[in-house]
């Protein structure tokens, strides 16, 4: 249970300094801790260990475990019979990695209903060197060669810990989910983390589970911590999937 505080952390610290995830406040549900860095060590320290940053421009930088989690397990993602007819006519194609800036900067972006965005200009250069460096990845949806929408996220063993997607056209990031739940039934995947709870992701299969299990998932999944490099390398025609 939280402890009423959360820690501060210091960009000298190691990458691995951050506290229990046991201390995690309740309320706000899973602030554990504030500073530190970006840098592409203490991210993958983070996520190893259930936590993720998440903060806005003029905030400190803040790391999150919240309890419980919200993931995708295999065989979990639901598609809907409209949403099975749709990618059956759809001339949409998925390519990986292509385009990983743009992605981050779209999912970055304006939304309805939202004021302001937590994919900071410091979140996009950290993002985009944990990308070079073979850890964050990217699954776009194209159309008649423009890129419409995606989702980004990293990889650690076998699991993927999605960051954020966007849809310029309907049902574009529910397209790119859907192909890596087939990377999940598939078992090429064994997990995937969407963090917070939210009706979208919810109508689209994803389970809350507590923290102590996700963490257990972590355990055993996240190894060997090797950059994830199973992707197809030609693009793959949506109408295909199903």
């Amino acid at each position: 249970m939280g402890n009423g505080r959360i820690t501060w952390i210091s960009a000298s610290d190691p990458p691995t300094a951050f506290p229990p995830v046991a201390d995690a406040l309740l309320e706000p549900d899973g602030l554990l801790a504030a500073g530190g860095d970006l840098s592409a060590a203490r991210v993958l320290a983070a996520y190893r260990q259930g936590i993720f940053p998440w903060y806005e421009e003029g905030q400190p930088l803040l790391w999150w475990s919240p309890d419980p989690r919200c993931v995708f397990l295999p065989g979990g993602y639901r598609l809907t019979r409209r949403l099975r007819r749709e990618l059956r006519k759809s001339t949409l194609e998925i390519r990986c990695n292509t385009a990983f800036a743009d992605v981050v900067r779209a999912c970055a972006g304006p939304r309805r209903h939202q004021q302001g965005t937590w994919i900071t200009s410091d979140m996009m250069r950290a993002y985009e060197q944990l990308h070079r460096d073979g850890w964050a990845h990217s699954v776009e949806i194209w159309r008649d060669g423009e890129l419409v929408g995606g989702l980004y996220g990293l990889i650690i063993g076998s699991v993927l810990f999605g960051e954020s997607m966007y849809s310029d056209v309907p049902n574009a990031s529910k397209t790119a989910l859907f192909f890596l739940s087939q990377l999940l039934d598939d078992g090429t995947l064994s997990l995937i983390d969407g963090q917070v709870d939210s009706q979208h992701l919810a109508s689209l299969g994803a389970v809350m589970i507590p923290r102590t299990q996700f963490i257990g998932l972590l355990d055993q999944f996240c190894e060997p911590q090797n950059p994830f490099a199973n992707w197809p390398e030609t693009p793959v025609q949506v109408s295909k999937l199903v």
